[in-house]
């Protein structure tokens, strides 16, 4: 078995054979230049505006370099890598190479690998460390097309703090470490700013990964970089580093479709963070304990179980929607959710009553039966009644599984959805901000539409981002409150479906046809 490396120089690239050993498909390196472009400079300028700007510059710098256009739609499947050794141990690994997979990791990865398993992928590209190459191999298993090996993948560089446990990062770096948590974008170390040249190489990823001759791309890299090829994917700049978690092991979904004009792609989140394990387990936010949190939940498919009436009509749910809300209801279960608030639909209510009855019997599994009470309240903010008739009638037809359904919708239709998901969220901060419940965990069943619109309110963004997510039926999203929910939240997952077992959209379902750290 061989792998092929590309060493760039100066003027020109060797190829070079290596053997590699074992029974995975060979690998090739593609290793390349890092080009700093003007976009690439305006960036590092734009930092030296004040803090209250620095978002909007950052995000509307990277949603105005547009991605090559593509010909046929696109799907990338992103993964973690699982866990490694360093990550055991509390170690900064940064882009080095030292680490390799635990058991655990090694468990993660052939989880991963049974979830997409019936995933006929075109190609896949991996980071060369160890860590991220390994979780590759047992992912892709026996298919016969070599692995892309990207060194461009690879972790994020944080150069002399690699190797050091985190305390001793904090006792040996004091300030530059404590920025290096709080302001990471502006995070510099031996005269590099890591996080703002990730975000560079992510984009320069991009620009190989679509050109690539292929439909159904698997990606397997790292926890910051992943982060970066997120954000960068649908146009948010470095602040939002921290901010998209990604776990070890976690699948995230991008949908691209091409533009019949030509252009930069239409871009569409699919999923964030689909884990082996339960994303409502930990109480933590990447590497910060969190004690507020919001649970958004997509109902179960309603009776006549057509795509869009399903949400735009007030419907109870079928007997798979019904049981898409009870596994909902199950996943939830080691939570103590303080209040279920729905909109006054019928397929709503039935999802809050099914997540609220699990919740007051949890408590009585026990010899000791207590009745947890678990308050439960309707607001038509979660819903789109309010909204002109002319938003159904926009609809149509309209499939709402298909992703970046609401980029069709009229433009005024779309300022109403947002500005609703606006009063919606207003509305859920005040529920949160209450000091008498330092723990506090909120379901919140509504309207597809206006969930995604509480996905975009939370990462601070406008009314244009509002089709660049997805939800499917029976899914949930989890946003963390670290800093408490007047600092911006921090998104655990969306579109998280694994729950729903055999009732679950797949992972990877085939894109949709078209004419042609």
């Amino acid at each position: 078995m061989y792998s092929f490396s590309l060493t760039p120089t100066a003027h020109h690239s060797h190829l070079l054979l290596h053997r590699s050993s074992g029974r995975f498909p060979p690998t090739i390196l593609i290793s390349s230049f890092t080009v700093r472009s003007s976009s690439s400079l305006q960036e590092v300028e734009k930092f030296s505006e004040s803090s209250a700007d620095r978002k909007d510059l950052s995000s509307e710098l990277y949603a105005s370099v547009p991605l090559p256009p593509i010909k046929t739609a696109k799907r990338v499947v992103l993964v973690r890598h699982g866990q490694s050794t360093w990550n055991a141990e509390g170690r900064i690994q940064g882009s080095s190479n030292f680490s390799v997979l635990t058991k655990k990791g090694e468990a993660q990865a052939e989880t991963s690998r049974q979830m997409l398993f019936d995933d006929a992928f075109d190609v896949c590209f991996s980071s060369p460390l160890v860590r991220s190459k390994r979780t590759a191999e047992i992912i892709w298993g026996d298919r016969e097309e070599v692995i892309l090996t990207d060194s461009e993948l690879r972790e994020i560089d944080l150069y002399s703090f690699q190797g050091l446990l985190k305390h001793e990062g904090k006792e040996k770096f004091g300030a530059a470490y404590r920025q290096w948590q709080v302001d990471a974008a502006n995070f510099n170390i031996d005269g590099h700013y890591p996080v703002r040249e990730l975000w560079t190489r992510a984009r320069n990823c991009w620009n190989r990964i679509l050109a690539h001759e292929s439909r159904s791309v698997l990606v397997v890299a790292h926890n910051a970089v992943n982060q970066a090829l997120v954000a960068t994917a649908i146009g948010l700049g470095a602040e939002y580093f921290r901010v998209l978690l990604q776990s070890n092991c976690g699948v995230s979904v991008l949908d691209f479709t091409p533009q019949p004009e030509g252009g930069s792609p239409i871009i569409c989140l699919n999923r964030l963070n689909q884990t082996p394990n339960s994303p409502v387990a930990s109480s933590s936010s990447g590497g910060r304990k969190t004690t507020k949190r919001i649970i958004l939940v997509c109902h179960g498919v309603s009776e006549d179980n057509r795509a869009s009436s399903s949400f735009l009509e007030d419907k109870p749910m079928n007997v798979l929607g019904t049981i898409q809300s009870q596994k909902v209801a199950e996943l939830l279960l080691d939570l103590k959710v303080s209040a279920v608030i729905s909109s006054p639909k019928k397929a709503c209510v039935e999802t809050a009553v099914a997540v609220s009855r699990v919740q007051e019997a949890a408590d009585c599994l026990g010899a000791d039966c207590v009745p947890r009470y678990v308050e439960m309240k309707q607001t038509n903010k979660l819903d789109v009644d309010s909204i002109p008739d002319h938003f159904k009638q926009d609809v149509g037809d309209t499939n709402v599984f298909e992703p970046g359904w609401l980029n069709k919708l009229n433009g005024g239709v779309i300022t109403e959805v947002w500005n609703q998901s606006g009063e919606a969220w207003k509305s859920l901060l005040n529920e949160m901000d209450d000091e008498k419940e330092p723990e506090k965990i909120i379901v919140v069943v509504g309207h597809p539409s206006i969930l995604l619109g509480l996905v975009g309110q939370c990462l601070n963004l406008t009314k244009d981002w509002i089709g660049s997510f997805h939800l499917d039926a029976g899914s949930i999203s989890v946003l963390d409150f670290p800093d408490g929910p007047s600092s911006r939240g921090v998104i655990r997952c969306i579109n998280y479906t694994a729950h729903l077992g055999r009732w679950s959209i797949p992972i990877t379902r085939p894109t949709v046809d078209d004419e042609e750290f």
